[in-house]
């Protein structure tokens, strides 16, 4: 006899359905965009009613803003080499398993200002961690290029499928980044005497 306690009770039935249409509807966002992703076609592949996905989430904007929560990279408050190695840690993350959320805002950001305003609000805590941990005067430039890096390696892989990034391990593309980011996270800032602009005017 099937123990009647086995079975989910109805607000873990609940989870589970809620749970099923989340993870449809970050691939549908993902795959087609904010304006293509309708709310029928998420519940067409979560395998329930229309109307259930309303009742849950209320509007496709509060389902996409559910759907595309990214939680923060955690990392540390030590030293730039540490902040370095997290950051590819993440990146590897991301490239071992697909981000479908961070997929989705970033298809979604490119036609929905209420999705690029979403991704910047919640990113910019973390580039001011970033920025924090960068000892150089330009630390929040910095921060910017490492962000752009990564978005830039997620977006490529993952959503134009551009040449051998597409492919590659994530072992190989780690190990090419990782000079780059030890440099914008580790190396002084040039001194001045060094900038070409602040010479004095040529004598020819």
């Amino acid at each position: 006899m099937t123990d009647p306690s086995a079975r989910p009770t109805r607000a873990q039935q609940r989870r589970q359905t809620e749970a099923r249409i989340l993870t449809e509807a970050r691939q549908l966002f993902a795959e087609l965009g904010y304006e293509r992703t309708t709310i029928r076609a998420v519940a067409r592949a979560a395998g329930v009613d229309a109307g259930l996905v309303m009742h849950y989430f209320g509007t496709k904007d509060e389902l996409f803003s559910r759907a595309a929560m990214l939680p923060a990279d955690e990392l540390p408050t030590g030293s730039a080499d540490q902040l370095a190695e997290a950051l590819l840690d993440s990146v590897a993350k991301r490239l071992v398993s697909e981000p479908a959320a961070s997929l989705a805002v970033l298809r979604s950001m490119l036609t929905n200002a209420d999705a690029a305003d979403r991704y910047r609000a919640a990113g910019q805590p973390q580039l001011s961690q970033i920025a924090a941990a960068i000892p150089t005067p330009d630390a929040e430039l910095r921060a910017n290029l490492l962000s752009a890096i990564v978005h830039g390696v997620i977006i490529e892989r993952y959503l134009l499928r551009f040449g051998q990034l597409a492919d590659a391990s994530p072992e190989q593309i780690i190990d090419l980044l990782r000079p780059c980011f030890q440099t914008l996270a580790t190396m002084p800032a040039p001194s001045s005497t060094d900038d070409p602009s602040t010479d004095g005017p040529s004598t020819d």
